[in-house]
C-alpha cells in the first residue's frame, strides 16, 4: 500500500491500536480480534521483544492490515522496521533522523512531540503527523489549543485515549488517535481473551462513528 493510501486509511479509521507486550505470542490473533471489531491499523512497539521479527511475520500473514513500528528512537531501527514491512513509523519524541529515513523510503512518519515548538519543528522537519504524547495529562482541550495557531498540522494524540473520550479528541481537531491499554490491555492479551478485545474495538469504532 502506498503512502497516501496508508495515511488515508488511518485518517478514516481514526484509531490506531498501540500494542505493547512482554512477548509476541498471540499478537496475530489479537490483530484478528481487533479487525472483528472494526480496527485494522496497528502500531507494534519496539518495547515488545522480537518486534521486528513479529512485524515481518504479521505483514505477510495479514496483508489487509496496516502495521506500523512504534517507539522508534533512531534511523537504523526505522530502516530495519521498514525493510521488515512497516507501513508507518512512530517515535515518542522529536527524532529528525528518523523523519529523514522515513521520507527516504516514502513511509509515513508520526513524530512525537508535546509543546507547540516541538510540534512545529516536527512538522517542518517533514513529519506526516505529530503524535501528541502523553495526551492524558492535557486532554482534548490541549489539542483544540494547539490547532488554533497550528491548523495545518495533523495531530494524533496518544495516551489516555478511551472510547469515552475519543470523540472529544476528534471534535477538538485530532486527525486520528492511538489507543493502548484502553484497547489492548495486558490482562486480555495474556489470557488471550480475544472476545474482550473485539468488544473494546467495537466500542472505539462506535464512538468514532458517533463523532463524525
Amino acid at each position: 500500500m502506498k503512502k497516501d493510501a496508508v495515511l488515508a486509511k488511518i485518517k478514516a479509521e481514526k484509531v490506531v491500536a498501540l500494542i505493547r507486550a512482554d512477548n509476541p505470542d498471540g499478537l496475530l490473533d489479537c490483530a484478528r480480534a481487533m479487525a472483528a471489531g472494526g480496527l485494522t491499523s496497528i502500531e507494534l512497539t519496539m518495547t515488545t521483544p522480537g518486534a521486528i521479527r513479529m512485524l515481518e511475520k504479521a505483514t505477510v500473514e495479514l496483508p489487509d492490515f496496516i502495521f506500523g513500528l512504534g517507539t522508534v528512537l533512531d534511523a537504523e531501527t526505522a530502516r530495519l522496521g521498514i525493510l521488515a514491512g512497516a507501513q508507518f513509523v512512530v517515535t515518542p519524541a522529536l527524532r529528525p533522523e528518523v523523519i529523514t529515513m522515513c521520507r527516504r523510503y516514502s513511509i509515513p512518519i508520526f513524530c512525537g512531540a508535546l509543546t507547540p515548538t516541538e510540534a512545529l519543528n516536527a512538522w517542518e522537519a517533514g513529519a506526516d503527523a505529530v503524535k501528541i504524547f502523553p495526551a492524558e495529562f492535557f486532554g482534548p482541550s490541549y489539542i483544540k489549543s494547539l490547532k488554533a495557531p497550528l491548523p495545518h498540522i495533523d495531530f494524533v494524540p496518544t495516551g489516555g485515549v478511551t472510547p469515552e473520550n475519543v470523540g472529544e479528541f476528534l471534535k477538538a481537531g485530532a486527525t486520528a488517535t492511538a489507543a493502548g491499554s484502553s484497547l489492548v490491555d495486558a490482562k486480555s492479551l495474556k489470557e488471550k481473551n480475544w472476545a474482550a478485545i473485539t468488544a473494546k474495538a467495537q466500542a472505539f469504532a462506535k464512538a468514532v462513528a458517533a463523532a463524525k
